[in-house]
């Protein structure tokens, strides 16, 4: 089902998630809808402040996008990206790699803005998946700058908007 997008000024946006102590089938609801709702608005990413509930919990999908690269690594390998889209991340934790970079970016809160923000080129990042497994992976190009944005909206952060 596809999920209203609250836009900026709602106050949900403002909150900081909450951690999210067990998957449960409303998660797991929660996060089918969520990515059905980020591949319909036709985004990359969906942070659930963004649908209205303050969760520690994000889906991402940067498969079809080819003008602007990711990278992925895992255990220092670099893996295929489109084997691992969409990505969900409940609880992320992430730590910056790299210097900053400049680099556009949107937001389905703030329809039709687009800035260029500061961000590290690449992040570390530690979560648990759909099925509460624990993920660890390094990120970069645009998948590491949507996890960075994604990750602000978790915190109750605007991205710099």
């Amino acid at each position: 089902m596809v999920l209203p997008v609250v836009k900026y000024g709602h106050p949900v946006l403002k909150q900081k998630g909450a951690r999210i102590e067990k998957i449960t089938p409303a998660i797991h609801s929660l996060i089918e809808n969520m990515i059905e709702t980020m591949r319909d608005a036709r985004g990359v990413g969906l942070a659930a402040q963004q649908v209205a509930q303050a969760l520690q919990l994000t889906v991402l999908d940067v498969s079809n996008v080819e003008d602007r690269p990711s990278t992925l690594k895992i255990n220092g390998q670099t893996v295929e990206i489109k084997d691992f889209m969409p990505m969900v991340l409940v609880n992320p934790e992430i730590k910056p790699v790299n210097d900053p970079v400049s680099g556009p970016e949107g937001c389905l809160s703030f329809p039709e803005i687009y800035a260029d923000i500061t961000r590290p080129e690449s992040v570390e990042v530690r979560a648990l998946d759909q099925k509460g497994h624990w993920l660890e992976f390094t990120a970069g190009g645009l998948l590491g700058r949507a996890i960075q944005h994604e990750a602000d909206h978790l915190n109750g952060i605007h991205s710099s908007f």
